[in-house]
């Protein structure tokens, strides 16, 4: 028996695309599945013992989301979840271009040579967000890549993603380092739990509510 289901929302390579697969040849008569990520749809052969409901239920258990979603509630412990496994990768991916950044201020003395109404002091205030984003889609890249997929369509689903969510994180920890710093240009250690908190923090509940409502990943 052939199985049409569409309107599979939240994944963004073919590496989510394997995972809906494996989670649908799980279910008992199953006995091909082949996922399509861009469409969001999935073909799949069956026996007929399981219905289209339990196939359903098995992608929704593997993390993704099935047609519409009911109503954008902000209780769904999944897709919180979810949104937090990318949110986490978007930190790791932002900090490690923009801490770079602003550790080479310091060490370099760049705060006390440019203040605040030098000519090159929002230039290099802005530095540490561009380099924050480039990493960001460095580290995406390569994991798209460990997921099977060639660097070209890796590099290009990296730039599609929710630059959005990952600009809100980098003025946040950004803002937060200047507080500690008094506006100098510069790292203070002191402020880089709280940046990583509140880098977290800030572009969570959007994350949530796109893949909530579009079934779309920060990345």
């Amino acid at each position: 028996m052939a199985v049409f289901i569409e309107g599979i929302g939240g994944m963004t390579c073919g590496g989510c695309a394997l995972n809906v697969e494996n989670a649908l040849l799980a279910v008992e008569g199953v006995s091909s599945a082949k996922v399509d990520h861009v469409s969001g749809t999935a073909q799949i052969d069956s026996d007929g013992n399981s219905s289209k409901e339990v196939m359903e239920s098995a992608i929704r258990t593997a993390g993704y989301d099935v047609g519409a979603p009911a109503g954008l509630d902000w209780q769904d412990k999944t897709v919180w979840k979810q949104s937090a496994k990318n949110t986490k990768w978007c930190l790791i991916g932002c900090s490690i271009g923009e801490f770079g950044t602003l550790a080479a201020y310091s060490i370099f003395a760049i705060g006390a040579t440019i203040q605040y109404g030098d000519t090159w002091y929002f230039p290099l205030l802005i530095l540490p967000l561009i380099n924050g984003l480039i990493t960001s889609v460095m580290l995406e890249t390569y994991i798209l890549m460990k997921g099977q997929m060639d660097f070209s369509n890796a590099l290009r689903t990296a730039f599609g993603m929710s630059f959005i969510s990952m600009l809100m994180m980098e003025i946040a920890m950004e803002i937060t380092d200047l507080i500690f710093t008094g506006g100098q240009l510069g790292m203070n250690p002191l402020a880089i739990p709280l940046m990583l908190v509140v880098g977290f923090l800030t572009p969570w509940p959007y994350n949530y509510w796109r893949l909530k409502k579009y079934g779309k990943s920060c990345h």
